[in-house]
């Protein structure tokens, strides 16, 4: 386990955080290298940090909090360096669909599976968003993420917008993600049809390369910007994970049009 595999070495700090650097030292230059802990000596070293460990918890406890602290800010990093670089892919994806004020002066972009429930809840807060504020741009990105199903309706939604446009296609969009239940490709092809787009010609498209092309291109941005599920939303630099509500995403967009960053 871990715990034990670390217990040896967490002794010998302890040991040698007690003994003055000086020593340490001299110790270092005039002593050959140390002989390894016999099974005996490890044994005996465990028993003294699991029993420091167990009547001082708190420090464990503290050494957890520091990882996931130093863990976060690596994160957050990484993700700040994906977000610079994949800024243009982002906001100007070509098999997007960009609904609101397609010039708008602030983008969001929506991550988002057909049958994420959650999502199905930020669909009502996007809807808000776009009434409320006329020059927000909005990019919806398919990002399949549950299964079979979720892929084949997403293969259908991109395959639509060769043929549905502008405020008709959001409104497909908008309609399959209000859908009860499972979404599949038979639902989102009935959509479509409903809607005016010749089946024939959108069965042929979910089968092209540029269909495949697009949700992998989603994908990888997905999986470069970290995002462990749906819906996350991108705001300038950076990124909301869930469904946290309007006012959370209305701040950060003011504060992005008030200094260019998502938290002025």
């Amino acid at each position: 386990m871990l715990f034990n595999r670390s217990l040896p070495a967490l002794a010998l700090a302890l040991g040698l955080a007690a003994v003055p650097a000086s020593a340490q030292d001299a110790t270092q230059s005039a002593a050959p290298a140390a002989a390894p802990f016999t099974d005996a000596q490890r044994a005996g070293i465990e028993a003294i940090v699991k029993d420091y460990l167990i009547k001082h918890p708190e420090v464990l406890q503290e050494a957890l909090a520091e990882a996931e602290k130093q863990q976060a800010e690596t994160q957050r990093l990484a993700q700040s360096a994906a977000l610079k670089e994949a800024r243009e892919a982002l906001v100007n994806g070509p098999h997007d669909v960009v609904a609101g004020n397609p010039t708008g002066d602030v983008t969001l972009v929506e991550f988002f599976d057909y049958n994420c429930g959650y999502c199905r809840k930020a669909l009502i807060d996007v809807q808000t968003l776009i009434k409320t504020d006329p020059k927000l741009r909005v990019v919806i990105k398919d990002f399949p993420v549950l299964g079979p199903e979720s892929l084949e309706a997403s293969q259908v939604a991109v395959a639509v917008r060769q043929q549905l446009k502008g405020d008709k296609l959001f409104e497909f969009h908008q309609k399959l993600l209000e859908t009860k239940g499972r979404v599949n490709g038979a639902r989102a092809i009935q959509v479509a049809k409903d809607l005016g787009a010749d089946t024939t010609k959108l069965q042929k498209d979910m089968a092209s390369p540029e269909v495949k092309a697009a949700l992998s291109e989603n994908r990888g941005l997905g999986d470069r910007l970290g995002l462990s599920g749906t819906p996350a939303f991108i705001i300038g630099d950076e990124v909301i994970p869930g469904a946290v509500g309007v006012d959370p995403i209305r701040k950060t967009i003011a504060d992005v049009r008030q200094c260019g960053h998502a938290s002025c």
